[in-house]
């Protein structure tokens, strides 16, 4: 789609209702559902973090979405896709605040440059403890990305019309830091398995975009 109409078009996303947990769920898997209904009162005592789902325009005028791949470390979202974004820090005054500082040192977008359209419904990862509050945000007139070495292996910029695409979405069998060979479903775009955290925030996204596309 044409940025400038999908410009239009996501300026009213924020005028509708939030699908929380009812969209979350079609993209976990079955245990991960089940462990979330046992600790919801865990919830309370997690980390806080933001992440930025950034759409921009190609040179052709396209509308494309930012993921990225993490880099490959010890922890439970290593060698992951997800979009730019990290846990609060002392300096940040909100969580949007934690979302736009996080993006702009992970892919080099400065704050000032992000039109921040609405946010999503937060979403909590039992396995690294975190409740994640997902922000929508649009880069007008970007410039080239800058990813942090250290941080990011590289960017997977998927266009709207692959991740509008429900073809893009099967069942994948996977190992992951928690289970070992376990059905999730997953979106698969530009040659990489989005699953988890990343594609339960991507499904609310998505069902909000159909309503407005």
């Amino acid at each position: 789609m044409n940025f400038d109409d999908f410009t239009k078009r996501i300026s009213k996303i924020k005028n509708l209702p939030l699908l929380g947990e009812e969209s979350h769920n079609k993209m976990a898997p079955s245990i991960r559902i089940d462990e979330l209904s046992r600790m919801k009162n865990q919830r309370d005592k997690a980390r806080k973090a933001a992440v930025m789902a950034l759409f921009y325009p190609t040179e052709e005028n396209s509308t494309n979405l930012l993921l990225m791949l993490r880099k490959t470390y010890k922890g439970v979202h290593s060698n992951q896709i997800g979009f730019p974004g990290g846990k609060v820090e002392k300096e940040d005054k909100n969580l949007l605040a934690t979302a736009l500082r996080e993006t702009y040192e992970e892919v080099g977008v400065p704050q000032q440059k992000i039109q921040v359209m609405a946010e999503l419904s937060s979403i909590y990862i039992p396995p690294s403890n975190f409740e994640v509050q997902p922000y929508i945000g649009l880069y007008p007139n970007p410039a080239p990305f800058v990813i942090q070495e250290s941080e990011v292996e590289h960017l997977v910029e998927v266009s709207l019309l692959d991740f509008m695409d429900d073809s893009k979405i099967s069942t994948q069998n996977l190992t992951t830091s928690y289970a070992a060979n376990i059905d999730v479903p997953a979106f698969k775009l530009g040659g990489y398995v989005v699953w988890g955290a990343t594609a339960m925030i991507m499904s609310e996204l998505k069902e909000l975009l159909k309503q407005l596309l």
